[in-house]
């Protein structure tokens, strides 16, 4: 159970930098629209926004290289991603330099809410399966709130205090890069590829042998097709999903996230009134 906890916290740190990746950009934001002279509608949709457009991609597409490469490869290259995006971005000079490098993590953003969530939930055993992908949705927003105060230790940095901004991403990165290396590949995708040794030899250190056949069960099924989810007995329940993702954009959290740093210092630091 240790390996799969240990497994599990490496997933989801894929949803630590998510949630950095994001807000991070706040402390920046004024900083940028000054230096480089930008129009609001260029700085919102460009230089703030491209990231966002990088993760709607990422969403999208990233179910292609989660089924072909495996999650764990995936996962690798999420990494990546995301420490070139930070560095890219921190030595960028020009604003189109730095919303191509912003697109970049935000792919990795959009991948790793297909990838990460995927590995836990195929590596962890049915008990326990609800808790440990939880883990990836507690990083998003404690990487939220790392990001919060990173930017305000970071703040007083001098002119360029935005690069140190955007580059200290690059530290939690690579060291998720690095701890992706120490984890096996998904044993159901294994299994999904015909990799049956290989599959067995993961689910063996986890004390999982069982489970083998149970997942083999599941593949040898006839599929009905993706079309069966929407039926009428999931429409409920996929109904539910959608309108709770819906209302939490719906609700105008974003607002809260891509405020600019000085605004929320005179928020989070004003004085009490006297009694």
């Amino acid at each position: 159970m240790n390996k799969i906890f240990y497994w599990s916290i490496v997933a989801a740190l894929a949803g630590f930098l998510f949630g950095f990746d994001t807000v991070v950009i706040s402390g920046a934001d004024q900083k940028l629209q000054a230096l480089w002279q930008s129009s609001n509608a260029f700085h919102g949709t460009v230089v703030m926004g491209m990231a966002l457009w990088g993760t709607v991609v990422g969403a999208l597409l990233g179910s292609f290289p989660t089924q072909k490469w495996g999650r764990k490869k995936t996962l690798l290259i999420i990494g990546l991603f995301y420490s070139v995006s930070a560095l890219g971005s921190a030595f960028a000079n020009d604003p189109y330099t730095f919303a191509a490098f912003r697109f970049l993590g935000g792919l990795g953003v959009g991948v790793s809410t297909i990838a990460a969530p995927a590995y836990i939930s195929e590596i962890a055993p049915y008990q326990k399966r609800g808790k440990l992908v939880g883990l990836y949705q507690f990083n998003i927003v404690f990487g939220i709130l790392m990001a919060f105060l990173s930017n305000y230790l970071l703040s007083n940095f001098g002119e360029n205090a935005w690069r140190w901004m955007m580059g200290i991403e690059a530290f939690p990165a690579l060291l998720f890069t690095a701890l992706v290396t120490s984890i096996p590949q998904s044993p159901r995708w294994l299994l999904m590829k015909g990799k049956k040794e290989a599959a067995q030899a993961v689910l063996a250190l986890l004390h999982l042998e069982e489970e083998t056949q149970m997942v083999d069960n599941t593949l040898e099924e006839p599929s009905t097709g993706g079309s069966a989810l929407f039926t009428k007995p999931y429409s409920f329940p996929l109904w539910l999903t959608f309108f709770i993702a819906f209302f939490n954009q719906f609700s105008g959290i974003n607002a809260f996230l891509y405020m600019p740093l000085a605004f929320l210092k005179k928020v989070v630091w004003v004085k009490a009134p006297p009694f």
